[in-house]
């Protein structure tokens, strides 16, 4: 990953994911936050069911792409966030930088949360 790509990942927030629909196959692009926690690139959304998060279980491969201040279509893999001491530790940060710090706890309990890993 080149040093563009990499400052892009360390200050920009917002970007298209193209996933796969879980149920029809085709395409699905949507705007959305990403986050940079201490390195790693997350994904989540506010509480409740989210149909970009369904097609992500259901085929985890997808494009970030980059569009602030940097233009670039990265492959990836999306890794969902499970385990309750990650989603504290992760969704804390988030959630403080947002000012969404009250809800933590539903965040917790109802965001979904994944880890973006990139293909080398």
């Amino acid at each position: 990953m080149d040093q563009a790509i990499r400052d892009a990942l360390a200050k920009d927030r917002m970007i298209d994911i193209t996933t796969i629909g879980r149920s029809s196959n085709q395409p699905r692009r949507i705007e959305i936050w990403f986050h940079n926690v201490a390195g790693r690139i997350y994904i989540t959304g506010l509480p409740g069911k989210r149909d970009w998060y369904a097609n992500l279980q259901a085929h985890p491969a997808f494009t970030f792409h980059l569009k602030e201040s940097l233009q670039a279509d990265l492959a990836a893999r999306a890794v969902p966030t499970v385990d309750p001491d990650v989603k504290l530790a992760v969704l804390s940060i988030i959630t403080q930088r947002i000012g969404r710090e009250a809800d933590l706890a539903t965040w917790i309990a109802q965001s979904p949360l994944v880890e973006v890993l990139f293909n080398d």
